[in-house]
């Protein structure tokens, strides 16, 4: 009984160090993905032709990109120069793909984050950025 308890935390302290890893690489994506996501990074999408090789279509621009699995199609809200949002769908199948680059990839940090709230919802305040 003795033997197994030190068996166990042996394999116990072995296995702790390598808990955790890759968790700030998995903050650093998230914190990445909701900068674009909440249109302050520019992102390219290419939509490609694997049989041709030809690309398709192409957008540039401040986007927030969601892969519709159940409609198979990726639904792309776009904001322009005077803030007004637009949504585009592209249909995807089985041999069209699509490449999303992140153009302007921002500073992202583990341990930075905003708050953003929808303007339209909220009485007229003011909105800064905190480093």
């Amino acid at each position: 009984m003795k033997k197994k308890f030190i068996a166990l935390i042996l394999s116990t302290s072995m296995v702790l160090p390598f808990c955790g890893c890759g968790t700030e690489a998995s903050k650093v994506s998230y914190n990445l993905s909701q900068q674009a996501d909440n249109f302050n990074d520019v992102r390219q999408v290419t939509v490609i032709n694997c049989l041709q090789g030809d690309v398709l279509f192409q957008m540039t621009g401040k986007m927030s990109i969601t892969a519709d699995s159940a409609d198979n199609q990726l639904e792309i809200v776009v904001e322009d120069e005077n803030g007004q949002y637009k949504k585009h769908f592209i249909g995807l199948s089985d041999n069209v793909t699509y490449v999303v680059e992140d153009i302007t990839a921002g500073a992202a940090s583990r341990y930075r984050y905003a708050l953003n709230f929808n303007p339209k919802m909220w009485i007229p305040a003011e909105i800064g950025d905190i480093d």
